[in-house]
């Protein structure tokens, strides 16, 4: 099993793996990924930003950037041993069912999620800090790798969402948090987005495989549904109700 884990992330290094990453497939699982680590993890990069701030800022720059180095180290190391996992019909399975229960979690469950504890951090040093924000970070990735691994196969594809997703999450977080202020559709959004990536794999266990190009044309179609959605929402909470 080693061994051909090990292999597995030769594929990391074959000029054939990056032929996925040029389709429209390769491209769709790519903003896909994207769009799920910004939607998932938008307030978590705020809770990074937190982590660090009590230090003097050249040193919170530093822990944020070793910090995404961890990540991406991480996702490779998850990546390759993940690709070679999900090949196995229990480990799918658990998958799936893993991915149902965060949608089923994430829109039935209620609102309020326990905050992470940062308050330990505050006293700790640069490396010591660095180590609770990769630590936290992993704990973040848990979701968006578990989805990543249920919609591709392609390591590269997974490895460039991967990459784009968190410089996504990291740089630009406050967009996706204002985002999902004026459209806060999107949060369910998300988690229907999950509950369809879990079906999809789900269904692989009894052999069958949904096009690529009808589970995106979903996946677009819910996400763009969202935005008339919340329109037609706020018109009903302007409008006076007789």
């Amino acid at each position: 099993m080693i061994h051909s884990i090990i292999n597995n992330y030769s594929q990391f290094f074959s000029l054939s793996s990056f032929e996925g990453i040029f389709t429209a497939s390769g491209i769709s699982t790519i903003l896909l990924l994207v769009l799920l680590e910004g939607l998932l993890s938008a307030d978590n990069a705020l809770v990074l930003a937190m982590m660090v701030k009590h230090l003097p800022e050249k040193q919170q720059k530093k822990a944020l950037m070793y910090g995404i180095w961890g990540a991406y180290i991480f996702r490779f190391l998850v990546i390759g041993i993940g690709t070679y996992l999900i090949k196995f019909t229990w480990i799918k399975a658990i998958g799936a069912l893993y991915l149902l229960y965060m949608a089923y979690k994430g829109l039935f469950g209620g609102s309020e999620e326990e905050e992470p504890d940062i308050s330990k951090v505050v006293k700790k040093g640069l490396w010591a800090t660095v180590a609770s924000v990769e630590l936290m970070d992993i704990v973040f990735s848990i979701d968006s790798v578990t989805a990543a691994l249920a919609v591709s196969d392609k390591m590269w594809v997974l490895f460039l969402g991967a990459i784009f997703g968190i410089l996504m999450m990291r740089g630009v977080a406050q967009i996706f948090v204002v985002l999902i202020e004026k459209v806060p559709e999107l949060e369910k959004t998300a988690y229907i987005l999950i509950a369809l990536i879990g079906l999809k794999l789900g269904v692989t266990l009894v052999g069958i495989e949904v096009p690529d190009l009808l589970f995106f044309s979903v996946l677009i179609i819910v996400f763009l549904g969202t935005f008339v959605v919340s329109k037609f929402n706020k018109k009903e909470k302007v409008q006076p109700h007789n």
